[in-house]
């Protein structure tokens, strides 16, 4: 081949490459952003959080509706007032738990209704009703006969959506569930094993490529943007703690997903073009106080592309008689795991010790704090490391280990 030749392949070749990530980008970019408010108990804190957050999702999905053998109905007394300044669409979700041995179609659908007329009547703009139903796949006939009956009841205005599971794919019975729905929402986040966590990448890509195969119909894919504390697992499944503590016996595991493994995903999930894939919807929209849900910061620069690098710092706070209290702080623009190990250059030093999250390892000329339970710290913020009395601290000499 000559010269000129082979050049003008390679060009084709690097064009083709550039034009398929350019599209993967486009792609990306024009997805739908939504959110989901799951908070069983509303807090001014969500004004805040409603506020920041206008500009990043068109639509809300507010759990409104949960309905749990042992508790019974529980309706979430929402900020109405509230969502009706906000002003932007929402769906009314209904979470009807797994363990249910049977649905009571009749109560289900009349309360599921009088509800939705409670939040009309309130101004609300509803514009659909979602069921997030983890039903076994055995039962899928059973949820199907459900779906069918109150997509009669439902004003034909309204929109009817369902989340579905990945267990689900492999099912004869499925195609019947989403002709009932006109949209669905594939969760690919979960507890599947201690060691998994909540988040598998690659399996969440074969999911979502599986499902757009399958879908007759519009779907968006549930992204996790938050942790939990892992309090059992077995054959009956995980029993965890989200929002609050469940206050039992023993140990937790903490399980978070990285915001860069998510990110990966998207970028992935953007090159294979897969039809009907309209959106993402993340879990859950964060509030100040809750501490297993990314900040908002985080979650803006994953939709938003940007860099996700942490740059860590210890402050020094002087104290008196030559103590110095010790921070670590989170400049990066990404909430991140706490660093494994930080070590302090330091000569003559009378007493050190260390908090919280880490334990003290030193020797003549150096302190160092060794991460011995796991926690995430929010973009911005900062935490107690532990304490030094010396009498000569190297400038320069502090390293983090992320």
């Amino acid at each position: 081949m000559k010269p000129w030749a082979a050049a003008a392949v390679l060009l084709l070749a690097l064009t083709a490459v550039l034009a398929g990530r350019y599209q993967a980008l486009r792609l990306h970019t024009a997805w739908d952003q939504q959110v989901y408010l799951w908070q069983r108990v509303w807090t001014p804190q969500h004004a805040n959080a409603l506020a920041a957050s206008r500009d990043l999702f068109s639509t809300l999905r507010i759990l409104g509706l949960q309905v749990h053998p042992r508790e019974g109905y529980r309706e979430i007394q929402v900020n109405t007032p509230l969502l009706k300044q906000d002003g932007r669409p929402l769906w009314l979700v209904v979470r009807l738990d797994g363990q249910l041995k049977q649905l009571d179609e009749p109560a289900i659908r009349q309360r599921l209704l009088q509800l939705l007329q409670r939040w009309q009547a309130a101004g609300l703009p509803v514009i659909g009703v979602e069921i997030d139903h983890d039903a076994a796949t055995a039962r899928l006939p059973e949820y199907q006969h459900f779906l069918q009956q109150l997509r009669q009841q439902l004003p034909a205005s309204l929109q009817l959506g369902i989340t579905a599971l990945p267990a689900w794919i492999g099912s004869a019975a499925l195609p019947g569930v989403l002709q009932q729905a006109d949209s669905s929402v594939l969760q690919v986040h979960a507890v599947l094993s201690p060691q998994q966590g909540l988040f598998d990448g690659r399996l969440a890509l074969r999911w979502a490529s599986q499902y757009a195969h399958l879908s007759p119909n519009p779907f968006r894919v549930a992204l996790p943007a938050y942790g939990m504390g892992l309090v059992s697992f077995d054959a009956q499944g995980a029993q965890v703690e989200s929002e609050a503590s469940v206050r039992v016996a023993g140990s937790t595991q903490e399980l978070s997903v990285a915001p860069q493994q998510v990110a990966d995903f998207l970028r992935q999930l953007a090159t294979l073009n897969l039809p009907r894939l309209h959106g993402i919807i993340w879990f859950r929209l964060p509030l100040e106080s809750d501490r297993r849900a990314w900040s908002l910061a985080t979650l803006r620069a994953v939709i938003d592309h940007q860099p996700l690098t942490a740059d860590w710092q210890v402050k020094f706070l002087p104290q008196p008689n030559g103590l110095y209290d010790l921070l670590i702080q989170n400049n990066g623009p990404v909430d991140a795991p706490l660093p494994r190990e930080i070590g302090i250059n330091a000569s003559r030093c009378l007493a050190a010790d260390a908090v919280g999250h880490y334990r003290l390892e030193t020797t003549a000329e150096q302190a160092r704090f060794i991460r011995i339970s796991g926690d995430q710290l929010r973009a911005g913020q900062s935490r107690p490391l532990g304490w030094l009395r010396c009498q000569q601290i190297t400038p320069g000499g502090t390293y983090v280990v992320p």
